[in-house]
């Protein structure tokens, strides 16, 4: 039997869970109203090109590649905690916690330097194919993919041992990559404009997708839950394809020279860095509807970019007036 007394408390925890709910939503919307712009500018020392990074969320580490080392800041206080030298041409950085290894993709000497995370002491180096660029860590297989721009294969590697677990010939130029945390990987081909499926447990090629109309595809995140990928193409769009049947669902305009794209789950948000020094913000209202929502103004060559999911903040490394930096992004 129900009383008055349980009817009141009832009624008054489907009220304060409603009012969360309320606040829940009135927080996430006015976080995507809201204009995002450069917050500050972290000021590295030394010359030389850079290509990806990565946020360690968990180890609240910021790894940036630089040249011929990867600097490490602390990404709350964009200090310099260390570096991780010797890695000629880096490209990439990626990141296995639960092997306390990180890997970095050396594109000149065609290796994968394997460092400890705790001390940023390096281990060993691992042969690759050609020209390695891309890297990425699969939780499901526990292995990392070295993305090889130069012989167009995968080199895999086994993150628990450092050794090489085998390669896979992918038929075409390599760019960015993406796991889906189920033993699958998807990588974009930039001379064939195609996206393959690889089988990360058989390292092989399952599918290969075309992605007309998107052209030259450079740069890829996912929303794993629904099975999106997001692919930024050269030819001035975004394609949103089904991971499962391959289908480009629908296009968004973005800017010029996209090098990166990165995912928000929290916010349904899609950020593509592009090289003429602007971010597109994609907003994605379904999973089949997506619309753009804002068009940032960065810097020049600021063409990559990391996402920080506690923050919701974002980094793009760059150079201005001879002065490498590191962009901050937010609200």
């Amino acid at each position: 039997m129900t009383t008055d007394g349980n009817r009141k408390a009832i009624t008054l925890n489907t009220s304060f869970l409603s009012f969360l709910i309320l606040l829940v939503a009135f927080t996430a919307s006015a976080f995507a109203d809201g204009s995002y712009h450069i917050i500050k500018k972290i000021p590295i020392p030394g010359q030389g090109g850079w290509d990806y990074l990565i946020v360690d969320e968990a180890a609240r580490r910021l790894y940036v590649s630089h040249a011929t080392q990867v600097e490490v800041l602390d990404v709350d206080s964009g200090i310099i905690v260390g570096k991780i030298p010797d890695t000629l041409g880096v490209h990439g950085i990626a990141i296995a916690p639960e092997s306390g290894r990180g890997f970095v993709s050396d594109g000149q000497i065609s290796t994968v330097t394997i460092f400890d995370l705790k001390t940023l002491s390096s281990i060993g180096k691992e042969p690759t194919g050609k020209k390695p660029d891309a890297i990425i860590y699969d939780p499901a297989t526990s292995q990392v993919f070295a993305f090889n721009g130069g012989s167009d294969s995968a080199t895999v590697i086994s993150a628990a041992d450092g050794k090489v677990a085998g390669t896979v010939d992918l038929g075409g130029g390599p760019e960015f990559a993406v796991a889906d945390g189920n033993g699958y990987v998807f990588n974009n081909l930039e001379d064939k404009s195609q996206v393959v499926k690889i089988n990360a447990r058989k390292l092989a090629v399952e599918q290969r997708w075309p992605l007309a109309p998107c052209e030259s595809p450079s740069s890829m995140a996912m929303d794993r839950p629904n099975r999106r990928l997001f692919i930024g193409c050269r030819n001035k769009l975004m394609a949103v394809v089904d991971a499962d049947s391959g289908k480009v669902i629908t296009t968004v305009p973005i800017g010029e020279h996209v090098d990166a794209t990165a995912f928000d789950s929290d916010f349904r948000l899609i950020f593509n860095s592009n090289g003429e020094g602007t971010i597109t913000v994609v907003h994605e209202d379904a999973p089949d509807k997506y619309s753009v929502v804002e068009t940032v103004k960065t810097v020049p060559r600021a063409r990559t970019i990391a996402l920080d999911p506690k923050t919701h903040q974002l980094f793009l490394p760059t150079v201005e007036n001879g002065q490498f930096e590191i962009l901050v992004v937010g609200k």
